[in-house]
């Protein structure tokens, strides 16, 4: 059911202004605060350099901050120094990185979401039962490219409906779908049912696959797009599920661009608007949301309202040897405070 909460903004709000429409739920999803937490649990407790393959999650903030506290970012695992510790990026790996990393005597922290090792363990599963496996989504996106590691041999990627047609297999009764965690539901909705129609004995997981964050950013944005003039989404060039929340706008007649910072914003674009709705993908960070609705506040948006569409309270646990790490950690701190305490 939908809500709103008045929030409160640090410029005074004037009767008549323009308003925002911020969306709930908006920004960090489960998987993201968890992957992030593991990168600063690794730093303190072990000491930087922590080398991470690939970006954590898709942000250059997120990003930079990071680095700041001494994570390395590096593309391929050769990059990482013999013996030294590694985390994998929330998007997941194939097994021919792990395997190297094993060669390497790395000490990996897998920071994988548990929803992308989920489409991981459907592949395996379908793969091994003697399946062709179709993989929907988008061939140059790092959690893909983990997946189709995992059954190689066995699996085709198509990322559009036309794709679908000129699929060949050697078994049309024999195939099974899995689709990437932050893919647009309607645009997987389509190349699903483009799959049935072409494999009417085809095979899909149990449950679907794009995540519960990324459904529900997009049904938030559908849910509020029709009230405003504008839909500013925050969030990196190259985190899919921002992308696929301006798509959804767009595809709703409403204007709408994805935005890094408030300093993207360009000037044009609140020309004769009245109504902006501002949203932000699942590794965006809260911190720039408020920057972006401090901006337009100052431009004459002074009436902000948070509109929740649903809740959301999903939490992920940690990977046991950060657990473990951070709850020794703990330990070794409270003990330390315990006998430098005045008596």
């Amino acid at each position: 059911m939908t809500s709103t909460v008045q929030i409160t903004l640090k410029t005074p709000r004037t009767p008549g202004s323009k308003r925002i429409l911020l969306l709930k739920p908006r920004g960090f999803c489960a998987g993201v605060v968890r992957a992030i937490d593991i990168v600063n649990i690794a730093i303190e407790t072990f000491g930087a350099p922590i080398y991470v393959r690939k970006e954590i999650v898709h942000n250059s903030f997120v990003v930079n901050e990071l680095a700041a506290k001494g994570a390395i970012f590096v593309e391929d695992i050769s990059e990482v120094p013999e013996g030294a510790r590694v985390i994998y990026s929330a998007h997941g790996v194939s097994p021919a990185v792990r395997e190297n990393s094993k060669r390497r005597g790395l000490k990996v922290i897998d920071a994988t979401c548990p929803l992308v090792t989920k489409v991981h363990v459907e592949a395996i599963k379908f793969a091994k039962q003697g399946y062709s496996l179709v993989l929907i989504g988008h061939r140059d996106h790092d959690e893909i490219e983990g997946t189709l590691g995992e059954a190689p041999d066995v699996t085709q990627v198509v990322s559009t409906v036309e794709e679908v047609q000129a699929l060949e297999v050697p078994n049309p009764n024999r195939v099974a779908y899995l689709t990437q965690t932050t893919l647009s539901l309607d645009e997987a909705r389509d190349i699903i049912q483009a799959l049935k129609e072409k494999f009417p004995a085809i095979a899909g997981p149990h449950s679907q696959d794009i995540c519960y964050a990324t459904e529900n950013r997009q049904v938030a944005v559908k849910n509020v797009a029709h009230q405003a003039d504008l839909v500013l989404v925050v969030g990196s060039t190259n985190s899919s599920n921002s992308n696929r929340l301006v798509e959804v706008s767009q595809n709703l007649s409403t204007s709408s661009y994805l935005i890094d910072k408030a300093e993207d914003i360009r000037a044009e674009w609140l020309e004769g608007v009245t109504s902006v709705a501002v949203t932000a993908g699942a590794s965006a960070p809260e911190v720039l949301v408020q920057g972006v609705v401090e901006f337009l506040s100052s431009r004459g948006f002074g009436d902000a309202e948070e509109v929740e569409v649903m809740p959301e309270n999903v939490r992920f646990g940690l990977p046991p040897e950060i657990a473990q790490a951070a709850a020794a950690q703990s330990l070794a701190g409270a003990a330390t405070g315990a006998t430098s305490e005045p008596v």
